[in-house]
């Protein structure tokens, strides 16, 4: 029986049956699967500012399908506006309150389905962790990626190409007419951020995983696509709805292996690590995410590359046939017998997709002429990272693959930007940003504007930054995030000396501190914990729960 009938059917539900009519549902709608729209929009975030009308286009769907559609919001915060300040403590816990918040009212309302709208780093696997927690037929849906702006260093614009052009007027590299010029014209119009950071990498992976339709991850958000996309989830939610295929039957081992693959082969962003690892957890897998992550990114090649890893965008992704094409091209390497939110199984709807565009070439190659035999991200593990660290060579320099160099530490992510600023930050040094973990941040921000910085002071191809925090999906240059155990937590990280040398190797999977064990140990038994930073509100009940970042940053109930 539909979840909805509990409370719906019946003389005695009568009393439920009249708070709807309130607002003007009527008998007929009543009777009808009651489908949850779980949306996002807000004016606070340019990837969801368009969601009032993928809504309705939903509701258009669903309507026709024969069921009765309930929308209701659910917050959502944009990484962009809460970079560099205390507002980015409060971006990966927000993971957790979007998943709890979904559930609530999904439990709350008997939903039958629920359709789940959002486009942004922390919603897209808030999102998907509500449905694997739920296991009632869910479909995702994002809102588009936006469009590049103007031709800015060689490469359209989007926002955090202002960033980089602060460094370079910092260096006197550009005048400041120039990096002015760049505020009404690198973010052309709405949608989620044009290159391929944590927002399109989850939504392609939620594709990928097959709980978003084909196509449904990356089209354009002011396309017409974008909108038919809507309707047609509107109505395929029905269907899920009528044949019971709920979400765990489609978040499996075999789908975070195969988002796992896509992930490599798109070089996506480092966070979809640590949340693979969270949509796992909810679902109840037993599928190791880090190790898979490890051992697939020596055998997986990267056959699609775009900003940050070159010049095109997103959209020349889509364009060039987006997720289906690169599934096409991985088919030989991926679970193709996975069902999916169509109805059908990833070999399926390989066989009857049907392309917008022809194929470019110049964002999507075959598995026989990649763009790199390996994978685009890759863990690390060593002295300094016990527990792992995870890195993204598919979008920084070969020459960079190997990097030795002298710490120079900071226990902020404000200290290190605001030394990368005055010069202090020079050729060789591999810059050490602690105590920014998912407990000792709390919330594991985002070291966003130290790398642009570096970027735009020229030092991107000689220095490298390692931390216990994370990197936006943006990020290039040598970077090493998510080192686990973190420094609040007594890891290695925090006892590293300005100095000491420092050594990533990507080809042989390390980051190590060269220093005597024995100098490490007293180093370590003279380390004391720090005060939390936040004693109350949520942040200080997150950073007493949070797991590391090698465990998803889940939260563990069993810390209280």
């Amino acid at each position: 029986m539909e979840r909805s009938k509990h409370i719906l059917e019946g003389l005695g539900n009568q009393y439920y049956r009249a708070t709807l009519k309130s607002m003007g549902f009527t008998t007929e709608d009543l009777k009808r699967p009651v489908i949850g729209i779980a949306n996002a929009w807000s004016e606070c975030v340019p990837g969801h500012y368009n969601l009032r009308q993928v809504a309705q286009r939903v509701k258009d769907g669903i309507y026709r399908a024969g069921g009765t559609p309930i929308e209701f919001g659910v917050i959502g915060g944009c990484d962009g506006m809460g970079q560099g300040h205390d507002g980015m403590h409060y971006i990966l816990p927000s993971r957790e309150l979007i998943a709890n918040s979904i559930e609530s009212m999904a439990q709350i309302n008997l939903f039958d389905g629920l359709v789940l709208l959002g486009s942004c780093d922390k919603i897209v696997p808030g999102m998907l962790m509500a449905a694997a927690r739920l296991n009632i037929p869910c479909i995702f849906l994002p809102g588009g990626p936006m469009e590049g702006g103007v031709v800015f260093d060689g490469r359209q614009a989007d926002q955090t190409s202002s960033t980089e052009a602060y460094g370079m007027l910092s260096a006197g590299k550009i005048t400041e007419a120039e990096y002015v010029a760049l505020e009404d014209t690198a973010c052309p119009g709405c949608g989620s951020c044009s290159y391929l950071g944590t927002a399109n990498t989850m939504c392609a992976l939620a594709e990928a995983m097959g709980m978003t339709l084909p196509d449904g991850g990356l089209a354009p958000a002011t396309s017409a696509a974008r909108m038919m996309k809507a309707e047609e989830t509107g109505v395929k939610i029905m269907e899920l709805v009528e044949k019971n295929i709920t979400s765990r039957k489609i978040i499996t081992n075999g789908s975070i292996r195969n988002a796992i693959k896509a992930c490599l082969a798109m070089s996506g962003s480092t966070n979809a690590v640590m949340h693979l690892t969270a949509i796992a957890h909810e679902a109840e897998l037993d599928i190791k995410v880090l190790d898979e992550f490890d051992s697939l990114s020596r055998t997986t090649p990267q056959i699609a590359k775009m900003n940050p890893s070159c010049k095109y965008n997103v959209i020349d992704f889509y364009h060039d046939g987006g997720v289906p094409r690169l599934m096409e091209r991985m088919q030989s390497i991926l679970e193709t017998g996975e069902m999916t939110v169509t109805g059908h199984t990833v070999a399926e709807n390989i066989a009857t997709h049907k392309y917008p565009y022809p194929a470019t070439g110049l964002v999507v190659r075959t598995m026989e002429d990649p763009f790199g035999f390996s994978g685009g991200v890759a863990v690390l593990r060593g002295n300094l990272a016990p527990d792992t660290g995870i890195t993204k060579p598919g979008a920084f320099d070969k020459s960079l693959h190997h990097f030795e160099g002298e710490a120079i530490c900071f226990d902020s992510e404000e200290e290190a930007e605001e030394a990368i600023l005055s010069g202090k930050v020079h050729e060789g040094h591999v810059v050490v940003i602690r105590y920014e973990g998912p407990k000792g941040g709390p919330g594991m921000r985002e070291m966003f504007k130290a790398m642009k910085y570096l970027y735009g002071r020229g030092l991107a191809l000689s220095t490298a930054l390692i931390t216990d925090g994370r990197f936006s999906g943006t990020n290039n240059g040598c970077f090493v995030g998510h080192i686990s155990p973190e420094a609040a937590e007594g890891g290695p990280i925090a006892i590293v000396h300005d100095g000491d040398k420092i050594v990533i190797d990507v080809e042989s999977r390390s980051l190590e501190l060269k220093v005597p064990q024995e100098e490490i140990e007293a180093r370590l038994k003279a380390w004391k914990r720090p005060e939390p930073k936040f004693k109350k509100g949520w942040l200080g009940l997150y950073c007493k729960i949070a797991a590391s970042g090698s465990e998803g940053a889940i939260l563990k109930y069993d810390n209280l």
